[in-house]
């Protein structure tokens, strides 16, 4: 998969993007990252990107002739087809579910904007706008550094453990399981027995049940897509209702 991000901060991706599983898909040939930095694609000798918003207002908005000669010249430089990406309060949530349908594009282009907002008419440049939650950053280097993480760690190989990203939290509908580490007690603090017992078919019995009561309990909003059997709907009940006693639970 081919990455590129347009930026006016182009610099502060390299050390996040070289290092752990990023560093290791680069290394294996399973990303392949460029970052652009918008100032090229300026016109004057103060390689201005933003200006003062119409109407007046609080800040300044990027101007909009550099994105578009970005984006177009960006485009143009690949044969690959480019699924071009712009993160604004009013986009799409991304979930787990965007992560995964990305993994499957040959090549995202992410556009970061800066200062007070870009102005509108350069979002018709994008496939698709993104929001990563209900508050606001600096900048869209952050947001595109998190969807370029979780996606590429679902491209086949870029973790060591293929079935990493089908056990982790989100990925059927539930939050992860709880787990442990060596000692078996520490200052008191015992592994659930479940798990030092071997058995196989108990362990993931204990993982599978955990995994519906740490949902109930931390987000039930998860629960309505989640796919449940009748007596495990019924369990998350329970445990939202305040009827399961989680101590008791832990020693089984």
């Amino acid at each position: 998969m081919l990455v590129e991000t347009l930026s006016v901060f182009p610099g502060v991706f390299d050390a996040y993007l070289g290092a752990s599983i990023m560093g290791r898909a680069q290394a294996k040939g399973i990303l392949e990252f460029r970052a652009h930095d918008l100032r090229d694609w300026t016109h004057d000798r103060h390689r201005t990107v933003d200006d003062a918003p119409f109407g007046g207002g609080q800040g300044m908005l990027m101007k909009p002739a550099p994105i578009f000669e970005a984006v177009a010249d960006i485009k143009a430089a690949d044969s690959r087809p480019a699924r071009v990406i712009f993160f604004t309060p009013v986009g799409t949530p991304f979930t787990q579910s965007v992560a995964q349908r990305l993994s499957g594009e040959e090549r995202l282009v992410f556009v970061c904007g800066r200062y007070e907002g870009m102005d509108e008419r350069v979002y018709e440049l994008a496939d698709e706008c993104l929001s990563l939650g209900d508050y606001v950053l600096t900048g869209g280097e952050l947001p595109a550094m998190v969807v370029t993480d979780a996606v590429v760690r679902l491209l086949p190989g870029a973790l060591g453990d293929e079935m990493s990203p089908v056990d982790e939290s989100f990925s059927a509908g539930l939050l992860e399981y709880a787990q442990y580490t060596r000692p078996a007690n520490y200052e008191g603090r015992s592994v659930p027995d479940v798990l030092l017992s071997g058995d196989h078919a108990a362990v993931d019995a204990w993982r599978r049940r955990n995994a519906i009561e740490r949902t109930a309990r931390l987000r039930p909003d998860l629960l309505d897509d989640a796919d449940l059997t009748t007596d495990e709907r019924a369990f998350a009940r329970q445990v939202m209702a305040g009827g399961f006693d989680e101590a008791a639970e832990g020693e089984a």
